[in-house]
């Protein structure tokens, strides 16, 4: 449901590329970060989670749920140690919950991961990565539970703390009669539009007195007519509770992202806003005179004194007392005490620098007998530590926070009201009874009641987890710079740009963080032995026009931390004066802004017609806005700005001869922005678009158009009744009946069935209910059709017949929700004329999305949570036995060596009987054209999920079709699983058990031959390498290279062992990942061009992140640079199949707008567009059988 939001967009590969490095460092797998300063752990998203780690954190903040949960001990539960073994019954979902829960006490990280939990859930990769409605979770949720904890001490525990009854009565005014109808409910829906708040939305639904009378009365069973009627109203005083929890989602209906205000009941956190931050750093920077202030001596030691064991990295010192005092030391004490390195050399009877001085401590002498004025800096921070923040200085009250998925921040509760702006609003609200009391030992002691179990091995995680982050630091003192060598540049346009091959004038270089830009600059000079003259170091950065420069490094004492030079950052190698000849500019202020400027163009020479053209244009942001009419040789006129107001609308501004003495900053243009030049004598508009304006009149609707599905004669085919949403669904069937002119025996046979934007009938309404209650929306169409609607005990299901891919035409039955599967199956069989044993049911979506198989068959349609209106498909095949999957099997055969054709024309004799998928090539047209890749259909295979890889293997080779290829020996036979029809995933370690790749019921494998047996490491990829053919657009056929990501997922790797493959000078080559479903190919650089901001962590996942997600199989072309220079990757078969997609793309537009110019005229007077929607995907959760 949530669209692109959690995707990387790499929908427009550019071809061009950044500097291949001379050096790049590797690095380990870096160990979680430690909480923050609040000391409360988040949710690590796996993808498309945030809606799971939402709801988690909530029950992990419900005092009473966590503790109950961790009163089941392993007796009850079992152990997940056993979880494997075939006779023990383990309660894996409440274990894994339960030990996610102490994680979140008491794991120091940043972040707790879900992976065990969803796993404990059946879920496979995919559907970890789809996101879902946080309500539909906390029912599945929570009925999973139900079911785990049956035979346990906790099987009510989610019925003891979160069950609610709902009583509805309705008085009649003739007989007094009262209908008293109650329901069960875990959540309350409220409607929230035009209502103060929820108290009214709670009364409105729930709670208010309404009357039945005039057009809306009442049928009464007893008097057996419609009357006038009233329901009650119920006495709320006697319960009261408070707000403790609120899911915030954050965008629009069919996309958007999830995350949580919780108030910290317990005070398992320390909350601070930034207001006390503040504070608390004006008290650090303000010690008790301004004497002290000054003092160097006196703020460093006072930093110390807060450190354990007084002990402290020197590149952190700096950072804490930019941190405490607001201001560096650099700026406050470097030009009168020198860089702060030095100052500690110069005072070792007070410091103790280590022997690499990488760590800084004070003498002993200096914290077990502090002079006065140390001791009253020492009393004032001990003070400021011992106060306890919080909101309004009221340490009684619990604290709220926010937490984003992994992130966790402090909020105040006034400020929580000012968040439900725009897109925001919230979604689920969690109370507790306001007569709750928490227990004194509970409060601030994460430990409390958390089995013994759980505890140690907390404890033993945290120790693991302070060994490595110890072994991080020291192997992790480095900084990655990317030299821009000036000689190998101009200034053009605006901006630097290489006038060489990015390989020549970018150069990556590693360099120790604890050095100084002295070193930094004499390593520079040994690595370029051709440099003359000055040296300057300028930090750069890329920006679209090209390479900018904004300050020079200053300082050869400072340290790269000290210059705050950060990990990644790029450095312009120059003479600090021009570049080719050509002064430069530096600084922010005059940083070039790449604009598009729409004008207008003579159409060619002699041409006195005009066009409308637009191109890019750079110019600093400092420049006036006047330049527009010298860079485009117009003398005056008039300059328009655009901004987007809406999805469907534009705004031009124009702007006034005041302003264009203005810069392009002060006006507000940046990177992008449109601008339209015209001459001032012409109509401001004549070169606008016209732009219509749609208005949304649903609100205005109050009537239900009825269509006649009755197929008895009338005149009248449709009637539009007025109605209000309170009107009785009974009362508008029979005011039908009577306008469409119909027979009144269809009173006792007949009802009311919503219609769809696609013309589908959907689940019969009940009479008794009104249209607010039946969800049916003013203006909408109901089908009037014959047959009764079904009662509360039954359910009105569609079922269609055939594959899960290509389903059958729909048919329809009513059955009791106590029905078994079973029975429900026999039934459907028989409506649709079919016999046999070998079929089975799986819940489809309204897309004929299947999703998994219906396999307790003696379990009740309500246990399953069938629900009416759902679509159940009847597909032809006997469900596996528990615990065994089965899957088709295909063979892959890759166009790889030269005598693949033969071995392919000969795999197409032997499955002349079978399918085959093609797969989008890579090769070029010219030159010899190997084979296409095929999948060809080989049988199913039946195969328990405890059975190992080589099982596997060994059972597909005795599938008839294998016999016929002579497969010499399994170890030939490499396993791959299959994804949109191409092979997506590679199985190894064959002792693997087959449950542990998480395949899913709905898995296909492939299988592939190998010319030699192969061993492949947990950290070995698989890839496809191409090597272009110089001068032609095409590349030889495909070789396998096996590369060893130990030392990383870096490019400088990639190129180094491709290099090695193809014995080239790794200088000599360009590398790129081709993309089949797109065409297009993306040059591998050799560092990675997304750099964070100065200041912020880079991302050290490199090619396995985005944009490349870089995996097994994928095909990865190679241009030898020695003898073809030209940019493109591209093959004539990449251009054909581009011209394809556009031209797809094409149809299914003229497709859409053609259905929906012939779709159904409910809303011909209500123009509303029609917003398509991917396909929604059902949730669901596994849970044994207990009982």
């Amino acid at each position: 449901m949530f669209g692109n939001l959690f995707e990387e967009d790499y929908s427009s590969v550019s071809s061009s590329h950044t500097g291949r490095g001379k050096k790049l460092k590797t690095k380990g797998l870096e160990p979680p970060a430690p909480r923050e300063f609040t000391n409360l752990s988040g949710i690590r998203n796996q993808g498309g989670t945030c809606y799971l780690s939402s709801l988690l954190q909530t029950l992990h903040f419900t005092p009473e749920f966590r503790e109950a949960l961790f009163s089941l001990g392993p007796e009850e539960l079992g152990s997940l140690k056993d979880k494997d073994k075939p006779d023990a019954k383990v309660r894996i979902i409440p274990l894994q919950l339960q030990r996610l829960f102490a994680q979140l006490l008491l794991l120091d990280q940043e972040a707790a991961s879900t992976i065990d939990l969803t796993d404990s859930f059946g879920w496979t990769n995919d559907e970890e990565m789809r996101q879902h409605d946080v309500q539909e979770l906390n029912r599945i949720l929570f009925s999973a539970l139900e079911t785990s904890l049956v035979g346990t001490s906790g099987h009510d525990l989610i019925h003891r703390l979160y069950h609610g009854t709902i009583v509805n009565q309705i008085v009649c005014k003739e007989c007094k009669n009262i209908s008293e109808r109650q329901e069960d409910f875990l959540d309350l829906t409220v409607a929230v539009k035009n209502v103060s708040g929820l108290e009214d939305a709670l009364c409105n639904m729930y709670v208010e007195e309404e009357i039945f009378d005039y057009d809306n009365l009442y049928h009464c069973g007893t008097c057996d007519r419609l009357v006038k009627a009233a329901k009650s109203e119920l006495d709320d005083m006697e319960y009261m509770y408070d707000l403790f929890s609120i899911i915030i989602h954050k965008g629009g209906c069919y996309g958007g992202h999830y995350h949580v205000y919780i108030k910290d009941v317990d005070h398992l956190g320390n909350w601070q806003c930034q207001e006390e931050i503040s504070d608390t750093d004006v008290n650090l920077k303000a010690p008790q005179s301004e004497e002290e202030a000054n003092d160097p001596l006196v703020v460093l030691k006072t930093i110390l004194l807060q450190e354990e064991a007084n002990q402290i990295p020197v590149d952190q010192l700096g950072q804490k007392l930019l941190k405490r005092t607001g201001i560096s030391w650099n700026k406050k004490y470097r030009k009168q005490h020198g860089p702060l390195r030095k100052f500690l050399q110069l005072h070792p009877q007070i410091f103790l620098l280590s022997t690499d001085e990488s760590t800084v401590s004070l003498l002993r002498n200096h914290f077990t007998q502090a002079p006065s004025d140390l001791q009253n800096c020492e009393q004032m921070l001990h003070t400021l530590a011992s106060e306890s923040p919080g909101l309004n200085d009221d340490t009684s009250c619990p604290h709220w926070f926010d937490i984003n998925d992994s992130k966790v921040h402090p909020i105040r509760e006034k400020d929580i009201t000012q968040q439900f702006q725009g897109k925001e609003s919230a979604y689920m609200l969690f109370y507790r009874k306001a007569t709750l009391q928490r227990p004194s030992e509970a409060r601030a002691n994460p430990r409390y009641r958390v089995p013994c179990h759980l505890l140690k091995e907390m404890d033993a995680a945290n120790v693991l987890l302070q060994m490595r982050r110890a072994e991080w630091d020291s192997a992790n003192s480095t900084f990655e710079l990317h030299l821009h060598l000036g000689p190998h540049y101009h200034f053009f346009n605006g901006a630097l740009h290489p006038t060489v091959s990015e390989t020549e004038s970018v150069w990556d270089l590693t360099f120790d963080k604890r050095k100084t830009l002295g070193d930094l600059r004499q390593s520079i000079f040994q690595l370029l032995e051709f440099w003359e003259g000055d040296m300057i170091l300028s930090v750069a950065k890329r920006v679209p026009a090209g390479l900018h420069v904004y300050h020079t490094l200053d300082g050869d004492d400072l340290t790269l931390c000290e210059a705050e030079v950060a990990d990644g950052e790029d450095i312009f190698v120059w003479n600090g004066v021009e570049v080719g000849g050509v002064q430069i500019q530096t600084g922010f202020d005059c940083e070039p802004l790449l604009l598009n400027i729409l004008h207008l163009e003579l159409r060619g020479e002699g041409s006195k017609c005009e066009q409308l053209v637009e191109s890019p244009h750079v110019f600093p942001a400092n420049a006036e806005v006047g330049t527009v009419f010298t860079a485009l040789g117009t003398p005056v006129g008039v300059i328009l700005m655009n901004s987007v107001e809406s999805a469907d609308e534009e705004c031009w501004t124009a702007i006034s001869k005041e302003d264009m003495k203005k810069t392009f900053r002060e006006q507000g243009l940046r990177n992008g922005s449109l601008i339209l030049v015209q001459d001032s004598d012409s109509d401001n508009n004549s070169l606008l678009p016209k732009q219509g304006r749609w208005t949304n009149s649903m609100n205005e609707l109050n009537w239900l158009q009825v269509k006649n599905f009755c197929q008895s004669e009338s005149e009248e085919k449709q009637v539009q009744i007025a109605v209000t949403m309170h009107t009785v669904v009974f009362d508008i069937r029979i005011k039908a009946i009577k306008e469409l002119k119909l027979m009144k025996e269809l009173a006792e046979n007949s009802c009311l069935r919503p219609i769809d934007r696609n013309g589908k009938l959907l689940c019969p309404v009940p009479d008794s209910s009104t249209l607010e209650e039946a969800e049916v929306k003013m203006g909408s169409s109901v089908g009037l059709c014959l047959g009764k609607a079904p009662t509360s005990s039954q359910l009105f299901l569609f079922f269609a017949l055939g594959t899960d891919i290509h389903p059958g035409a729909e048919m329809e039955v009513i059955v009791e929700e106590t029905l078994s599967v079973r029975d429900c199956l026999k039934i459907m069989l028989e409506k649709s004329g079919q016999q046999g044993e070998m079929w089975h049911l799986r819940k489809m979506d309204w897309c004929y999305e299947a999703g998994e198989p219906l396999c307790e068959e003696d379990a009740t349609l309500k246990e399953l949570m069938i629900r009416s209106g759902d679509t159940l498909l009847l597909t032809e095949g006997k469900l596996p036995p528990p615990g065994h999957l089965k899957m088709p099997i295909w063979w892959y055969q890759p166009a790889r060596l030269s005598g693949h054709r033969e071995s392919q024309d000969h795999l197409n004799c032997t499955f002349s009987q079978g399918s085959s998928w093609g797969a989008a090539p890579t090769q070029g047209a010219p030159g010899p054209q190997p084979a296409e890749v095929s999948l060809l259909y080989l049988g199913d295979m039946e195969i328990s999920e405890e059975a190992t890889l080589v099982e596997l293997k060994s059972q597909a080779m005795a599938l008839p079709s294998v016999s016929k290829l002579a497969v010499q020996s399994i170890a030939l036979l490499r396993v791959w699983t299959v994804e949109n029809k191409r092979p997506s995933r590679l199985l190894r370690t064959n002792w693997r058990q087959l449950k542990e790749y998480r395949l899913g019921r709905r898995a296909e494998l492939c299988l592939e031959l190998l010319q030699k047996e192969e061993d492949l490491g947990p950290r070995d990829v698989l890839l496809r390498t191409q090597l272009r053919i110089p001068g032609e657009r095409a590349y030889s056929l495909a070789t396998d290279l096996v590369w060893d990501t130990t030392r990383g997922w870096t490019a400088g790797s990639l190129r180094q062992r491709v290099a090695d493959f193809y014995s080239l000078p790794v200088e000599k080559i360009e590398i790129a990942k081709y993309f089949p479903e797109k065409f297009e190919w993306l040059p591998i650089s050799s560092w990675n061009q997304q750099v964070a901001k100065r200041k912020k962590k880079k991302n050290q996942d490199t090619l396995q992140g985005g944009p490349y997600y870089l995996k097994d199989g994928d095909t990865i072309g190679i241009k030898n640079l020695l003898f073809d220079d030209n940019d493109d990757f591209s093959t004539i078969r990449d251009d054909i199949g581009k011209e394809n997609q556009k031209r797809l793309a094409l149809e299914k537009k003229k497709s859409r707008e053609v259905h929906r110019a012939q779709s159904s005229d409910v809303f011909s007077n209500a123009a509303m567009p029609t917003r398509f929607r991917g396909p929604e995907a059902s949730l669901s959760i596994h849970v044994a059988s207990f009982r």
